[in-house]
This record gives C-alpha cells, sequence and structure tokens, in this order.
C-alpha cells in the first residue's frame, strides 16, 4: 500500500503543482449570499454558521479539486461552533476525500503517552477514510512536550499510511521569542528540526525518498527555508506565509528539491476571499466569486511553477 508522502507526490505530480488550498471559512467574510441563506435557515448563532461554512467550503473544494493537490480545513474555525462545527469540519472532510484530495487538518494537536494516542486515533485516518474519526490524510501537531509527544502519533501515521507536520519554524513574526533560544549551541528549532529528521528517516520505505513525519516551515523566513531543507532531506515540507502573510514563491523556491518535489505552499485567505481584493474584486466582484477563486488558484500555481523547481513538475 502507497505511504503517505508517495499518494501525496502522485497528487502533485499528476496536477503539476504543489499548490495548497487552506479551509479558513469566517463569516463576516463569506459571499452575502451564502450568509443571507443561512440566516434564513435557523436564528442559532452556531448552527447558522456551521451551515454557511460547510457550504461554501464544499463550493470552494469543487473549485479547487481539478487544480490542486491537497487542502488544509483550519480545524479551529469549525471547532468554535461547538458540535455544529465539527458536524460540517467532519463533513467537509469527507467530502474533499471524496473529491479525491489530500486531506491535511491543520489542529495542532500534542500531547503525551495516552492522550496523545487518542488524538492520533481521532485524527489519522491515513489512507483509509474510514480508519479514524476524522478522515484526513495528515495532521500538524505541537512537538514542544517534547519527542515522546511525537512517537505515539509517528508511530500510528506510520502504520496507516498516514502523514504529520511537526511545527518547526512557524510563519508569525513571534516565532524568534521561543524558537531562536539557543539550545545545544543551535537554535530551537534546529534542534527539533533533527529530531523530526529522525523519526521520518525511520518510517521512509527502503525505496523512497520521504517518510510520513514532515516539518511545518514558514515562507517567511527563506533563509532557514533552504537551511532547514538541506538539514531535513527525508522530511516533506509544509509552507505557510505564502500570499497573505508577506511570502513570496520566490521565498519558497528552497523547500524543492530539484524535481519540484518534497513541500506543498498553502495560501488560505488569498484564495478563500479572493474576490475582497485586486485585481479579483474589480475583475470579477462577489457576484462572480467562484471564479475568482479559480482565477486566483491558477495564478497561484504559475506563480510557483514560474519562480521554484515546481516548474518542473
Amino acid at each position: 500500500m502507497p505511504d503517505y508522502s508517495s499518494r501525496l507526490n502522485a497528487r502533485i505530480q499528476q496536477l503539476h503543482t504543489p499548490a495548497l488550498v487552506g479551509i479558513d471559512p469566517r463569516w463576516e467574510s463569506l459571499p452575502l449570499s451564502i450568509r443571507t441563506a443561512a440566516q434564513s435557515r435557523t436564528t442559532n448563532r452556531l448552527e447558522r454558521d456551521a451551515w454557511a461554512f460547510e457550504c461554501f467550503s464544499k463550493q470552494l473544494i469543487d473549485i479547487v479539486a481539478p487544480l490542486v493537490p491537497a487542502v488544509k480545513p483550519q480545524v479551529a474555525f469549525f471547532e468554535q461552533l461547538g458540535v455544529p462545527g465539527i458536524a460540517a469540519l467532519l463533513s467537509v472532510m469527507t467530502y474533499a476525500r471524496n473529491a479525491g484530495l489530500i486531506v491535511i487538518a491543520d489542529a495542532k494537536r500534542g500531547d503525551i503517552g495516552s492522550t496523545a494516542e487518542a488524538y492520533a486515533q481521532a485524527w489519522l485516518a491515513g489512507e483509509d477514510q474510514d480508519a479514524a474519526a476524522f478522515p484526513a490524510d495528515a495532521l500538524t501537531i505541537n512537538p514542544y512536550l517534547g519527542s515522546d509527544t511525537l512517537q505515539p502519533f509517528a508511530d500510528l501515521a506510520h502504520r496507516r499510511n498516514a502523514g504529520l507536520y511537526v511545527l518547526v519554524r512557524t510563519s508569525n513574526p513571534g516565532a524568534v521569542e521561543f524558537q531562536d533560544r539557543v539550545a545545544e549551541g543551535r537554535p530551537l528549532f534546529e534542534v527539533i528540526a533533527q529530531t523530526v529528521q529522525n523519526l521520518s528517516e525511520s518510517t521512509r520505505a527502503t525505496n523512497g525518498t520521504f517518510g510520513c513525519v514532515g516539518a511545518v516551515v514558514g515562507a517567511t523566513w527563506p533563509t532557514q527555508l533552504t537551511t532547514l531543507r538541506q538539514q531535513m532531506p527525508a522530511v516533506p515540507l509544509l509552507i505557510p506565509g505564502y500570499g497573505a502573510q508577506g511570502g513570496t514563491s520566490s521565498d519558497t523556491a528552497g523547500a524543492f528539491n530539484s524535481d519540484g518535489l518534497g513541500a506543498v505552499v498553502n495560501n488560505s485567505r488569498g484564495i478563500n476571499f479572493a474576490w475582497h481584493r485586486q485585481p479579483y474584486s474589480e475583475q470579477f466582484g462577489e457576484a462572480r466569486w467562484q471564479d475568482a477563486i479559480a482565477a486566483a488558484t491558477r495564478d497561484m500555481i504559475a506563480d510557483l511553477a514560474q519562480n521554484t523547481p515546481a516548474g518542473k513538475l
């Protein structure tokens, strides 16, 4: 059975792009037509927002599924709505899997022992989308409780042909407060990177390039991104920070191997709500918000192809 990295890379090669679309629904940014329809269904705010998030997310999936290999639902936006939000998230993730997309749940879970095992059991469906309560191919996790918080996730991911993305060098400016602290003569993020490399190497197939344990490294740190790619040759990368956070396609170039594989680059707000900004607001307006999303996705694909090794895919 194909492991996570093999399944992801097959999709990347099929569609000739490493573009990853985040799913980050926000009530105030949704199209008016969806908000109006949601308000006519119920006066309960949580149920209203959950219906709108699900409706919007599924239309987003319909648009991007033929264009990109993967989507990344941000769990927090659904979780804030309680039970209706969790039901909507499950429906959206299942819809995305059925559309052929790789689904990366951005939940940033992290704990130790049996609690870590329970989180892993809940989120890491892997190859069989019915193997877990949430049908994620991969999950983001937080390493800051130590290596014993990573092992239960890595063990189950390996067994289920699922993937992990460990927070190593995050895209936010405040990352320097903790991640740059020197430990063992190196910044903390480099120490974590070595642990991730060792874990991923231990899960790598004999004839494979990458293991199932990946790393989150922000496009907002391009020099460190290039260094970390070299330090973690067996590690698939998830690159946030492109677009709204200021990262460019050129900033992500160092994340890739020469064949264009090795990373996926995330864009959430820039695609989800493309019609709110130029040039898409003028070209399409809210009435054609679906066309704006499609155009923004194609523009990102072209941008990555022009300025990174992804052009060789």
